[in-house]
């Protein structure tokens, strides 16, 4: 899998979070689902943080100007920046491999720990992990 630098411009959402201790990310990502009045043409996130007490994953939806400020949902945003991506493909089937591979990332990239790891679930076959990084190699004009 080929890893690549990308620069991402920071991203409003609304978003669940998981609980880590009991169902997860699944059940964030239905109780997101169920707040919104379509799933059509909308982005979905997960993101992922170390924290001094285990981990903070939250189930994220990009905000849309048709979204209802009233939605009884949290708001926040996804940190713009250089990111390292990799796709991974049939990631339903995969979904235990995620640590292993975002893991394998951080070995050969300086991570910068202030931002959340990030899952971009791009398709139902195809999601994009992205990595934070505090610096890339430079990247040449086409």
């Amino acid at each position: 899998m080929e890893n690549t630098y990308v620069e991402l411009q920071e991203i409003p959402v609304l978003r669940v979070r998981a609980d880590m201790k009991g169902k997860g990310p699944s059940a964030a990502f239905d109780l997101l689902e169920s707040k919104l009045l379509s799933l059509k043409g909308r982005k979905f996130y997960g993101t992922f943080q170390p924290t001094p007490d285990g981990e903070e994953y939250y189930a994220c939806v990009a905000r849309i100007d048709s979204d209802d400020p009233q939605m009884p949902l949290e708001t926040g945003v996804i940190p713009g920046g250089w990111y390292v991506r990799r796709k991974l493909m049939d990631w339903e089937k995969n979904l235990s491999t995620l640590p292993r591979l975002f893991e394998e990332m951080a070995r050969t990239h300086d991570v910068d720990p202030k931002r959340p790891s990030l899952e971009f679930y791009r398709s139902q076959a195809e999601m994009h992990l992205f990595l934070p990084v505090k610096s890339h190699p430079p990247i040449e004009a086409t």
